[in-house]
Formats: C-alpha cells, structure tokens, sequence
C-alpha cells in the first residue's frame, strides 16, 4: 500500500465510525476509528520513504503491527503526542 491509500482507507474508517456511532453501535465505531487512525500512522510512516527507494527493513519491520504505540514512534510522532498529553487538563 502507499501512502494515497492508507490516507483514503483512513477517511473512508473515519466516515464509517460516524455512521455507526450516530446508530449506537459505540464497538464498532470505536473499532473503525483504531483502523482509521492505524491508517493515518502507516500514512505517516510512507511519507519517510521516497518515491523508487528501497525502505529501510528495521523500518519496514517495525510499521508491520497494528501497534499504536509503536506505530506513533515509528512515524516520529511519540514526543509530539507525549508533548500534548502532558498539555491536556485532568
């Protein structure tokens, strides 16, 4: 997959969620949001590749989870998140 499609997987999760939480169905949109934001992590991740390059294997291995937590430090977003929920009120 590149990252055009997991950006449009992405959305599509996200229009889906929205569907069945306005239907009460909290599981199942609470699943297709994981997907969705799964997608937008793997999207991030696709931006470091470029175009006709081999990827790095420690990185194409580490991408290979469904792994917020890790997929969020694969994409170099970890300390952006951290940052953010120390910022959030309790």
């Amino acid at each position: 997959m590149n990252r055009q499609l997991f950006q449009s997987v992405s959305k599509l999760r996200v229009q889906e969620a929205k569907v069945l939480l306005k239907a009460n169905q909290y599981a199942g949109a609470y699943y297709l949001i994981g997907y969705a934001i799964e997608c937008a992590l793997k999207s991030c991740v696709a931006k470091q590749v470029k175009k006709y390059d081999f990827p790095d294997k420690k990185i194409a291995n580490e991408a290979f989870t469904h792994d917020l937590e890790k997929l969020m430090k694969v994409a170099g977003l970890a300390p952006e998140f951290v940052e953010t929920e120390k910022q959030m009120p309790r």
